[in-house]
């Protein structure tokens, strides 16, 4: 596994904007961006123009007691929800998901798109062009997209499986698997939203999915879906989706490695067997 990279450190003049006092801490997991300062956790801004904010925004107007938990963003001194190119919000603490949690990192998922099925589509979407959003409208048929030689024959079979799917969209964490905290007798805490307009299904079959790609899912939940008859077009897009991406990352002149390829099909294998 590649080193991961030194976070990089907000400036005092971030740190005196949200009422900050203390050393910035780097904080492991996820892609090591996140510092943590006395009760709060700091991140650089991420994704297109006005995501952040919109975020900020959002995470503010959740309910409490819904079935999961949010850490609340905090605002500067002017209200701005970012400063200078860093977000803030209150410091959670958890024991991260998903092994041995799978049911709950599920239900909290739904609990969340439940919480978000009103809000409408944010005009950032459409704009976004990172490797992810690439392969989440390749996964959906809106894209095409050149694959890596290792990951082409699980690729192609996918394709093969897809099949059109009809299911209202709403805004969705396209990341879940591992962005799940848990503390007895609480409810769990959701982190590092990656929004996007796709079926609540649809998020939920990229958890299963990253399951049979990188972890070991509970065996009664890779069917999924609590039995819906389009669970199975939405793992083939989910699989799709962490195909692309990955084929996206390396890009063209490097290699997803032998082991991703036997990861994607075995993958295929399960879905092509009705998993």
């Amino acid at each position: 596994m590649p080193e991961q990279p030194r976070a990089p450190l907000p400036p005092q003049s971030v740190l005196d904007a949200f009422g900050l006092r203390g050393t910035p801490e780097p904080l492991t997991g996820g892609q090591g961006r996140s510092v943590r300062v006395g009760g709060a956790v700091l991140k650089p801004e991420e994704g297109t123009e006005g995501e952040s904010e919109w975020a900020v925004s959002l995470f503010e107007r959740l309910p409490r007691g819904a079935g999961f938990r949010v850490p609340r963003p905090l605002r500067s001194a002017e209200g701005a929800g970012v400063v200078d190119g860093w977000t803030a919000a209150e410091f959670m603490d958890g024991r991260p998901g998903p092994s041995g949690q799978w049911p709950g990192v599920v239900a909290a998922g739904r609990a969340f798109h439940a919480a978000l099925r009103e809000e409408p589509r944010p005009g950032f979407l459409a704009r976004r062009t990172h490797p992810w959003a690439v392969a989440d409208r390749v996964a959906w048929g809106e894209e095409e997209a050149d694959i890596v030689a290792e990951l082409a024959e699980p690729f192609a079979r996918l394709l093969a499986l897809r099949r059109p799917v009809e299911a209202a969209p709403q805004i969705v964490h396209g990341d879940l698997a591992g962005n799940v905290l848990f503390a007895p007798g609480q409810d769990p805490v959701i982190i590092d939203f990656s929004p996007y307009w796709r079926p609540a299904l649809y998020a939920e079959a990229v958890v299963i999915g990253d399951g049979l790609l990188w972890y070991a899912p509970a065996p009664a939940l890779t069917a999924g879906g609590g039995g819906d008859p389009r669970w199975r077009q939405m793992l083939v897009r989910a699989l799709i989706f962490r195909l692309v991406a990955l084929s996206g990352l390396v890009g063209p002149s490097r290699s997803a490695g032998k082991k991703e390829g036997a990861r994607f099909r075995a993958a295929a294998d399960a879905v092509e067997c009705g998993a």
